[in-house]
């Protein structure tokens, strides 16, 4: 196979890795995209010309003018969990195949978000600050965590691994999930109202769909506790950054960790981070090592299945992947 993979060669050393191109490049013809901007809709299809695979990450989308100027591609794969900037009816209208990475970024994630936490309870990057312009800052009262409670919007894997952190650090955790079934030790399934109004730290961490487009919005903010903290490692659209920001300013919301935001490729909105009360990084919840290379890794192991005539772990719409059949390949495998 040839396959076209389209990250940047910064993104590349960041979220694909040398172990990773080297094992791809063992299975495929590897043609890398050796240019500075993101490339999309036609000018990805050009550069991916005479390639079965398209290899993109997170940045990178799948349009219908992609898959309508490709007519070569066979498979769109997402080096990551979200997909939500792949059109995937376009994809299957055209028969292209479109996959996913599994979430290897669990652990990555959950220590960022308690380390986040514990940097708004103690003002760590505050302190920091001041120290690095040459000011002295005046030692001020934290807040202790252990006693303290945390609500946990959302119950999946990086919530259950924040959850077990926090209730070893003798937090008390509470979550809502009205789909997920919780039994874990030390964590308390409780109702919205009461998450909101009970919670000293609130981290967002539901899936972001229609449903779930600003969750935390101006009502919930109100019914949270009077200078409650805030940390968002999800998704931006989770959160109406207008109502947070008059959240802020008010005094309702304390302060703000941020690793997502609507900027381009989930990054902070600019005007919030540069704010004294707002902690944020630009989306790097799983920038290490291990979890760049296990999404990296699903992807060699999902060309390898379809150089082998395999439908791979990972497809979304394979009974609508026509051109599957050029490999040898039905939709049941």
């Amino acid at each position: 196979m040839r396959v076209f993979l389209a990250h940047t060669p910064e993104m590349r050393a960041n979220y694909y890795g040398a172990r990773a191109l080297a094992e791809l490049r063992k299975i495929a013809e590897v043609v890398t995209h050796e240019g500075t901007e993101t490339l999309a809709g036609a000018a990805l299809a050009a550069a991916a010309a005479g390639c079965q695979a398209i290899v993109a990450d997170r940045a990178t989308p799948g349009t219908a003018a992609t898959f309508d100027a490709a007519p070569e591609l066979v498979a769109f794969l997402r080096v990551a969990v979200d997909v939500s900037t792949i059109d995937i009816p376009a994809a299957s209208s055209a028969g292209v195949l479109v996959t996913q990475a599994t979430p290897g970024f669990v652990d990555s994630v959950a220590e960022l978000a308690i380390g986040m936490m514990v940097d708004l309870a103690r003002d760590v990057s505050g302190y920091a600050a001041a120290f690095r312009a040459g000011r002295a800052p005046a030692p001020r009262m934290g807040r202790q965590l252990a006693g303290r409670t945390l609500g946990l919007i959302g119950y999946g894997r990086i919530a259950r691994r924040i959850g077990q952190i926090a209730a070893a650090m003798r937090m008390r955790v509470l979550t809502h999930d009205p789909y997920a079934t919780i039994a874990d030790p030390g964590v308390e399934a409780v109702a919205l109202e009461t998450l909101l109004a009970e919670s000293d730290v609130v981290m967002p961490l539901a899936v972001s769909n229609a449903a779930t487009r600003h969750l935390v919005n101006a009502a919930t903010l109100a019914a949270m506790k009077r200078g409650v903290l805030l940390v968002n490692l999800s998704r931006g659209q989770l959160v109406d950054e207008d109502a947070l920001e008059a959240a802020l300013e008010s005094g309702q919301v304390a302060a703000v960790a941020m690793d997502v935001g609507m900027a381009p490729d989930q990054w902070p909105n600019p005007r919030l981070a540069a704010r004294v009360d707002v902690v944020a990084t630009p989306h790097i919840g799983g920038l290490t090592p291990e979890a760049a290379e296990h999404q990296a890794m699903d992807t060699v192991r999902q060309i390898a299945a379809l150089a082998a005539g395999r439908l791979p772990e990972g497809a979304l719409n394979a009974a609508a992947a026509s051109r599957l059949a050029r490999l040898g390949i039905t939709p049941s495998g």
